[in-house]
């Protein structure tokens, strides 16, 4: 982590990386009062942590994602789940692929 940190503070690039989040989601954003994107159609897994910069209800990731075939509110992590608690959140993945594994059936020999 502080690796990262540091990298950012000694290059100057903070600002520019954080950029990107403002372009995209501020109010001079491409998409900003746009339509919005239609709902997927495929199954749809979501991670909530607890350290993430807000905290998405399970109401809200239904209504967003009316395939929703996983919710999972994890104990610990932030907005870098993966980095934070990588073996947490491989368990929070494999538990939302879970139910959409098909059993491997071996093919018949002739």
């Amino acid at each position: 982590m502080l690796d990262n940190i540091t990298a950012y503070w000694l290059t100057g690039t903070g600002a520019s990386a954080a950029r990107s989040y403002w372009e995209a989601y501020g109010p001079d954003a491409p998409s900003a009062g746009s339509t919005p994107l239609p709902p997927p159609t495929i199954p749809v897994g979501f991670s909530t942590f607890p350290g993430e910069i807000w905290r998405t209800p399970r109401s809200w990731a239904e209504h967003a994602y009316p395939t929703l075939s996983y919710f999972g509110e994890a104990a610990r992590g932030g907005h870098f789940a993966a980095w934070e608690e990588p073996e947490l959140f491989a368990a929070e993945m494999r538990a939302a692929f879970r139910p959409l594994r098909q059993p491997q059936v071996p093919e018949p020999h002739s």
